[in-house]
């Protein structure tokens, strides 16, 4: 059964999805470029285009179908390329690459949260579109910020935590990825993945609050 479509809503939203991927993404590319592995900038990933960070399954056709035909959205974007072999050092370098999409995310909700404060001195027929994409870009940032630490490979999150791993457990740690999608998607479609998440996404959104002054 198709779900409403919300044009004004989907227009709101699409600015702060848009750059939550990007921003990620290329935040991974830079890390990796930081510690010493330049492939992401030969193959054109270090760029704010959303058009090199897209991936037209998991990005364009697997939202888009689960937003018509579920109640959940999920997606990915096209994963940044890295050569470990590449940094000077190897745990280092993949720990801070892990970790450095999220951080982007979080940084983002709250510029989002300053955007939502700055709305009431923009020209009133800009306030109420500026304030609502703000809140769009808070809520999408922190959740994007939770979903990608949660220890699960091939997420950020797994690779942080296998990054801290002695070679035997990594070695172990490692034979969950090939089943990681499918777990996030039936924790998410059985409705956990919501309550794991939630109470992190929210403790997000009171942070940002408190920093920024807000009532988003």
């Amino acid at each position: 059964m198709f779900q409403s479509f919300n044009l004004g809503v989907f227009l709101l939203a699409l600015m702060p999805v848009l750059l939550a991927i990007t921003v990620h993404e290329a935040a991974h590319g830079y890390a990796a470029r930081y510690w010493g592995d330049r492939t992401a900038e030969q193959l054109g990933r270090l760029t704010l285009n959303p058009l090199a960070h897209i991936d037209p399954v998991g990005t364009v056709l697997v939202p888009i179908l689960m937003f018509l035909f579920t109640p959940f959205l999920f997606g990915w974007a096209k994963p940044v390329p890295i050569v470990p072999r590449n940094f000077r050092d190897m745990r280092m370098g993949l720990r801070m690459v892990a970790v450095a999409g999220p951080l982007s995310n979080l940084a983002m909700a709250f510029g989002w949260g300053l955007a939502f404060a700055l709305a009431a001195y923009v020209p009133e027929s800009f306030q109420y579109p500026l304030g609502e994409m703000a809140k769009y870009g808070v809520l999408i940032n922190a959740v994007l910020f939770v979903l990608n630490m949660l220890p699960v490979l091939p997420l950020d999150g797994g690779r942080f935590i296998d990054s801290f791993l002695p070679a035997r457990a990594s070695m172990q740690f490692r034979k969950i990825e090939p089943y990681g999608t499918w777990i996030i998607l039936i924790l998410l479609m059985s409705g956990l993945l919501g309550k794991i998440m939630m109470p992190f996404v929210a403790g997000i959104i009171t942070l940002v609050r408190s920093v920024t002054g807000v009532f988003l």
